[in-house]
Protein backbone atom coordinates (compact mmCIF):
# COMPACT_ATOMS: atom_id res chain seq x y z
CA UNK A 1 0.00 0.00 0.00
CA UNK A 2 2.57 2.41 0.95
CA UNK A 3 4.34 1.97 -2.51
CA UNK A 4 1.85 2.37 -4.47
CA UNK A 5 1.15 5.51 -2.93
CA UNK A 6 4.42 6.58 -3.37
CA UNK A 7 5.00 5.52 -7.02
CA UNK A 8 1.31 7.37 -7.17
CA UNK A 9 3.09 10.53 -5.81
CA UNK A 10 5.81 10.43 -8.09
CA UNK A 11 3.56 10.17 -11.39
CA UNK A 12 0.90 12.69 -10.24
CA UNK A 13 3.68 15.90 -8.98
CA UNK A 14 5.18 15.86 -12.93
CA UNK A 15 1.49 16.13 -14.12
CA UNK A 16 0.34 18.28 -12.04
CA UNK A 17 3.31 20.80 -13.20
CA UNK A 18 2.61 19.67 -16.81
CA UNK A 19 -0.93 20.90 -16.61
CA UNK A 20 -0.57 23.81 -14.56
CA UNK A 21 0.70 26.61 -17.70
CA UNK A 22 0.40 29.81 -15.64
CA UNK A 23 2.97 27.84 -13.15
CA UNK A 24 6.15 29.99 -12.99
CA UNK A 25 9.14 28.22 -11.39
CA UNK A 26 11.41 30.93 -11.35
CA UNK A 27 8.57 33.57 -10.02
CA UNK A 28 8.39 31.06 -7.64
CA UNK A 29 12.03 30.76 -6.68
CA UNK A 30 12.39 33.59 -6.55
CA UNK A 31 9.43 34.64 -4.35
CA UNK A 32 10.71 31.75 -2.00
CA UNK A 33 14.48 33.34 -2.26
CA UNK A 34 12.84 36.82 -1.17
CA UNK A 35 11.52 35.31 2.13
CA UNK A 36 14.71 33.75 3.20
CA UNK A 37 16.18 35.62 5.59
CA UNK A 38 20.17 36.20 5.01
CA UNK A 39 21.81 35.32 8.59
CA UNK A 40 24.92 34.10 7.26
CA UNK A 41 25.39 37.49 5.16
CA UNK A 42 26.15 35.31 1.95
CA UNK A 43 25.10 38.70 0.15
CA UNK A 44 28.07 40.85 1.32
CA UNK A 45 30.52 37.79 0.56
CA UNK A 46 29.32 37.56 -2.47
CA UNK A 47 29.65 41.57 -2.96
CA UNK A 48 33.45 41.52 -1.24
CA UNK A 49 34.10 38.18 -3.80
CA UNK A 50 33.21 40.76 -7.21
CA UNK A 51 29.45 39.31 -7.63
CA UNK A 52 28.14 42.91 -6.72
CA UNK A 53 24.52 41.90 -8.40
CA UNK A 54 21.24 40.92 -6.74
CA UNK A 55 21.35 37.89 -9.48
CA UNK A 56 23.86 36.48 -7.81
CA UNK A 57 22.56 36.36 -4.66
CA UNK A 58 19.50 34.52 -6.59
CA UNK A 59 21.66 31.94 -8.44
CA UNK A 60 23.71 30.90 -5.14
CA UNK A 61 20.48 30.16 -3.30
CA UNK A 62 19.04 28.80 -6.25
CA UNK A 63 21.89 26.29 -6.49
CA UNK A 64 20.95 25.07 -2.87
CA UNK A 65 17.66 24.51 -3.96
CA UNK A 66 18.53 22.66 -6.83
CA UNK A 67 20.74 20.53 -4.78
CA UNK A 68 18.27 19.78 -1.81
CA UNK A 69 15.45 19.04 -4.55
CA UNK A 70 18.15 16.19 -6.53
CA UNK A 71 19.38 14.66 -2.93
CA UNK A 72 15.54 14.73 -1.06
CA UNK A 73 14.38 13.46 -4.70
CA UNK A 74 16.89 10.34 -4.23
CA UNK A 75 16.21 9.40 -0.89
CA UNK A 76 12.62 9.64 -1.58
CA UNK A 77 13.20 7.07 -4.26
CA UNK A 78 15.73 4.89 -2.74
CA UNK A 79 12.68 4.87 0.23
CA UNK A 80 10.41 3.68 -2.22
CA UNK A 81 12.95 0.70 -3.15
CA UNK A 82 14.40 -0.19 0.49
CA UNK A 83 10.90 0.25 2.10
CA UNK A 84 12.40 2.80 4.38
CA UNK A 85 10.10 4.19 7.45
CA UNK A 86 8.23 7.74 6.98
CA UNK A 87 9.71 8.57 10.34
CA UNK A 88 13.49 7.47 8.90
CA UNK A 89 12.81 9.42 5.94
CA UNK A 90 12.08 12.58 7.42
CA UNK A 91 15.13 12.42 9.40
CA UNK A 92 17.45 11.81 6.68
CA UNK A 93 15.93 14.43 4.76
CA UNK A 94 16.53 16.94 7.69
CA UNK A 95 20.22 15.63 7.77
CA UNK A 96 20.13 16.06 3.93
CA UNK A 97 18.95 19.58 4.09
CA UNK A 98 21.03 20.56 6.92
CA UNK A 99 24.32 18.70 5.03
CA UNK A 100 23.47 21.25 1.60
CA UNK A 101 23.34 24.19 3.32
CA UNK A 102 26.16 23.60 5.54
CA UNK A 103 28.67 22.68 2.60
CA UNK A 104 27.74 25.23 0.15
CA UNK A 105 27.95 28.07 3.19
CA UNK A 106 31.09 26.33 4.04
CA UNK A 107 32.27 26.47 0.28
CA UNK A 108 32.11 30.27 0.08
CA UNK A 109 33.66 30.52 3.08
CA UNK A 110 36.55 29.20 1.92
CA UNK A 111 36.61 31.08 -1.26
CA UNK A 112 36.18 34.15 0.74
CA UNK A 113 39.28 33.24 2.91
CA UNK A 114 41.13 32.53 0.23
CA UNK A 115 40.35 35.83 -1.97
CA UNK A 116 41.51 37.25 1.30
CA UNK A 117 44.64 35.77 1.50
CA UNK A 118 45.54 35.90 -2.15
CA UNK A 119 45.10 39.68 -1.70
CA UNK A 120 47.42 39.83 1.52
CA UNK A 121 50.11 37.90 0.05
CA UNK A 122 49.68 40.12 -3.60
CA UNK A 123 49.78 43.43 -1.33
CA UNK A 124 53.62 44.06 -0.51
CA UNK A 125 54.60 43.37 -4.77
CA UNK A 126 51.29 45.64 -5.89
CA UNK A 127 52.38 48.41 -3.43
CA UNK A 128 56.05 48.04 -4.60
CA UNK A 129 55.27 48.70 -8.51
CA UNK A 130 52.77 51.05 -7.56
CA UNK A 131 55.54 53.17 -5.79
CA UNK A 132 57.96 52.64 -8.83
CA UNK A 133 55.88 53.75 -11.21
CA UNK A 134 55.06 57.07 -9.08
CA UNK A 135 58.50 57.80 -8.71
CA UNK A 136 58.86 57.84 -12.39
CA UNK A 137 56.62 60.41 -12.70
CA UNK A 138 53.18 59.07 -13.33
CA UNK A 139 49.76 59.98 -11.45
CA UNK A 140 48.13 57.40 -9.27
CA UNK A 141 45.34 56.62 -11.80
CA UNK A 142 47.91 55.78 -14.71
CA UNK A 143 50.47 53.77 -11.94
CA UNK A 144 47.04 51.95 -10.82
CA UNK A 145 45.48 51.53 -14.76
CA UNK A 146 49.52 50.03 -15.84
CA UNK A 147 49.50 47.35 -12.71
CA UNK A 148 45.75 46.12 -13.72
CA UNK A 149 47.07 46.28 -17.59
CA UNK A 150 50.00 43.61 -16.78
CA UNK A 151 49.50 41.94 -13.46
CA UNK A 152 47.60 39.67 -12.35
CA UNK A 153 45.29 38.30 -9.01
CA UNK A 154 42.76 39.33 -7.26
CA UNK A 155 44.06 42.95 -5.58
CA UNK A 156 44.66 43.93 -9.56
CA UNK A 157 41.41 42.85 -10.41
CA UNK A 158 40.01 45.26 -7.47
CA UNK A 159 42.13 48.01 -8.73
CA UNK A 160 40.55 47.42 -12.55
CA UNK A 161 36.89 48.19 -10.81
CA UNK A 162 38.87 51.75 -9.51
CA UNK A 163 39.75 52.48 -13.33
CA UNK A 164 36.47 51.46 -14.32
CA UNK A 165 34.78 53.47 -11.39
CA UNK A 166 36.82 56.29 -12.27
CA UNK A 167 35.89 55.96 -15.92
CA UNK A 168 32.37 56.17 -15.21
CA UNK A 169 33.13 59.67 -13.85
CA UNK A 170 33.49 59.05 -9.73
CA UNK A 171 36.06 60.69 -7.99
CA UNK A 172 39.41 58.37 -7.68
CA UNK A 173 38.96 59.06 -3.93
CA UNK A 174 35.90 57.94 -4.13
CA UNK A 175 36.12 54.93 -6.26
CA UNK A 176 39.82 54.13 -3.72
CA UNK A 177 37.39 54.34 -0.64
CA UNK A 178 34.95 52.20 -2.07
CA UNK A 179 37.10 49.41 -2.80
CA UNK A 180 38.62 50.04 0.59
CA UNK A 181 35.25 49.43 2.24
CA UNK A 182 34.69 46.11 -0.29
CA UNK A 183 37.96 44.55 1.10
CA UNK A 184 37.50 43.41 4.59
CA UNK A 185 41.05 43.59 5.12
CA UNK A 186 42.83 45.92 7.62
CA UNK A 187 45.41 46.22 5.92
CA UNK A 188 43.94 47.69 2.67
CA UNK A 189 41.73 49.67 4.37
CA UNK A 190 44.52 51.59 6.26
CA UNK A 191 46.32 51.55 2.82
CA UNK A 192 43.29 53.35 1.18
CA UNK A 193 42.79 55.99 4.19
CA UNK A 194 46.64 56.59 3.50
CA UNK A 195 46.09 57.52 0.18
CA UNK A 196 43.00 59.03 0.36
CA UNK A 197 44.41 61.59 3.14
CA UNK A 198 47.72 62.38 0.59
CA UNK A 199 45.57 62.74 -2.06
CA UNK A 200 42.93 65.26 -0.79
CA UNK A 201 45.41 67.13 1.48
CA UNK A 202 48.87 67.06 -0.91
CA UNK A 203 51.21 65.14 1.29
CA UNK A 204 54.01 63.44 -0.60
CA UNK A 205 52.10 60.06 -1.88
CA UNK A 206 55.46 58.09 -2.60
CA UNK A 207 56.84 58.27 1.46
CA UNK A 208 53.24 56.86 2.43
CA UNK A 209 53.74 54.30 -0.13
CA UNK A 210 56.88 53.66 0.89
CA UNK A 211 56.32 53.06 4.78
CA UNK A 212 53.24 50.76 3.97
CA UNK A 213 55.19 48.60 1.56
CA UNK A 214 57.47 47.95 4.77
CA UNK A 215 54.67 47.70 7.23
CA UNK A 216 53.05 44.92 4.60
CA UNK A 217 56.85 42.85 4.10
CA UNK A 218 57.26 42.90 7.81
CA UNK A 219 53.31 42.13 8.81
CA UNK A 220 54.00 39.13 6.18
CA UNK A 221 57.05 37.89 7.80
CA UNK A 222 55.81 37.93 10.84
CA UNK A 223 52.92 36.00 9.30
CA UNK A 224 55.42 33.15 8.01
CA UNK A 225 57.23 32.77 11.37
CA UNK A 226 53.62 32.43 12.98
CA UNK A 227 52.84 29.76 10.41
CA UNK A 228 56.27 28.30 10.56
CA UNK A 229 55.94 27.77 14.87
CA UNK A 230 52.56 26.03 14.21
CA UNK A 231 54.19 23.52 11.92
CA UNK A 232 57.05 22.96 14.22
CA UNK A 233 53.96 22.03 16.99
CA UNK A 234 52.12 20.47 14.28
CA UNK A 235 55.66 17.93 14.24
CA UNK A 236 56.27 17.22 17.55
CA UNK A 237 52.80 15.10 18.37
CA UNK A 238 53.78 12.55 15.90
CA UNK A 239 57.26 12.53 17.41
CA UNK A 240 55.98 12.33 21.26
CA UNK A 241 52.76 10.13 20.29
CA UNK A 242 54.49 7.82 18.18
CA UNK A 243 58.42 8.02 18.08
CA UNK A 244 59.45 8.70 21.79
CA UNK A 245 56.99 5.29 22.57
CA UNK A 246 58.51 3.13 20.39
CA UNK A 247 62.23 4.32 21.06
CA UNK A 248 61.09 3.84 24.75
CA UNK A 249 60.59 0.46 23.67
CA UNK A 250 63.09 -0.89 21.57
CA UNK A 251 65.70 0.23 24.44
CA UNK A 252 64.03 -1.70 27.47
CA UNK A 253 62.59 -4.51 25.70
CA UNK A 254 66.39 -6.43 26.15
CA UNK A 255 66.62 -5.49 29.68
CA UNK A 256 62.99 -6.60 30.09
CA UNK A 257 63.47 -9.90 27.68
CA UNK A 258 66.33 -10.79 30.50
CA UNK A 259 64.62 -9.95 33.19
CA UNK A 260 62.05 -12.43 32.03
CA UNK A 261 64.52 -15.20 31.47
CA UNK A 262 66.19 -14.34 34.85
CA UNK A 263 62.77 -14.82 36.51
CA UNK A 264 61.99 -18.37 34.75
CA UNK A 265 65.02 -19.65 35.80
Amino acid sequence: MRNSLSVTALVLIPVFFLLADDFSWEKSILRHIMKIRDRTNVREKLIELGYTSERSYENFRIRQLILICLLLSTEFIASVVINLSALSLVLLALLSVFSVVLFTEQSLSNELKNHRESIESDFPAIIEALTLALSAGESPLTSMRRISARGQGALVKEFSKVIESVTEGNPFASALDSMGRRIQSITIRRFVDSVVIAITRGAPLIDVLHSHAREARDGQRNQVLAAAAKAELSMMIPVVFLILPISILFALWPSLSNLNLFAQN
